[in-house]
């Protein structure tokens, strides 16, 4: 990777400074992804959501693209694993300053003794390679102040029987964001994690089998701060990231204080 002897450059770190720019947020049909391309829409970024499930996915784009232009919000099916197919979105998408990476899943929890090969390898396609393949793709294209942010959870700090196969997977994704961060640092890119930890969103519902409002309102009264995060509150920490052009290698924690308990 060729290097350049002009520092990062020096912008406004507050999140209205990413008006005008555009992020690609790769799982942003749901959940923390869809409430971070929300966010970005409101300060007049352009965004473009990528997930796999195509209803989900118009669905997303309308709630985020709002009463705003047609071109302001952009929607691509791909599997993050798809190198080929996420090329051609990042192709399409032309200019692009950001990009987050939320796509994954919780295959491959159980005990070790149960675990299934094969959940495994999907885990690893789709947050370490999924990761690294946004990360090369992004390399060549982020203009210097660009950003990269991925997501890990605060179960690498708290573990619970069952996850040593997913968290074996999810603290590859911190140590690989120190590593492009100092890889990528000629080209004045920056890597960064967001560490995040009980949020309401449908995936987690799903995997704690919450089926209703008030399952979730009991689960999260548990929690330090007596309720679930609001997926806009993990959003925004995406947004910090991106705005903020001297923060790099970092993992940061948003959790309401899940890691006190």
């Amino acid at each position: 990777m060729s290097g350049t002897a002009t520092p990062i450059p020096v912008r406004s770190p507050l999140p209205t400074a990413l008006a005008d720019s555009t992020a690609v947020i790769i799982g942003g049909s749901s959940g923390i992804g869809l409430a971070a391309g929300i966010l970005l829409r409101e300060v007049g970024a352009r965004v473009v959501l990528v997930g796999r499930d195509q209803a989900r996915l118009d669905a997303a784009v309308a709630r985020v693209r709002g009463d705003g232009p047609a071109d302001a919000v952009i929607g691509a099916s791909a599997d993050v694993a798809d190198e080929d197919a996420l090329a051609e979105i990042f192709d399409r998408a032309g200019s692009v300053d950001h990009v987050l990476v939320t796509a994954g899943g919780f295959a491959g929890g159980g005990p070790v003794g149960e675990i299934s090969v094969d959940d495994l390898h999907s885990t690893f396609d789709n947050r370490i390679w999924g990761a690294l393949i946004a990360a090369r793709l992004a390399a060549t294209r982020l203009p210097a102040g660009g950003s990269i942010t991925l997501t890990s959870g605060t179960m690498l700090v708290r573990p619970v029987p069952g996850t040593s196969g997913l968290l074996a997977v999810a603290g590859g994704v911190e140590t690989m964001t120190r590593a492009l961060a100092v890889e990528f640092a000629p080209r004045r890119l920056r890597v960064n994690t967001v560490r995040y930890g009980p949020f309401d969103t449908p995936l987690l519902r799903d995997r704690l089998e919450l089926d209703s409002d008030t399952a979730a309102a009991e689960h999260g009264a548990k929690t330090l701060l007596g309720r679930l995060g609001d997926p806009a509150e993990a959003g925004a920490s995406a947004l910090f990231l991106m705005a903020n052009n001297y923060v790099t290698g970092q993992v940061i924690t948003v959790d309401g204080g899940h890691t006190l308990l």
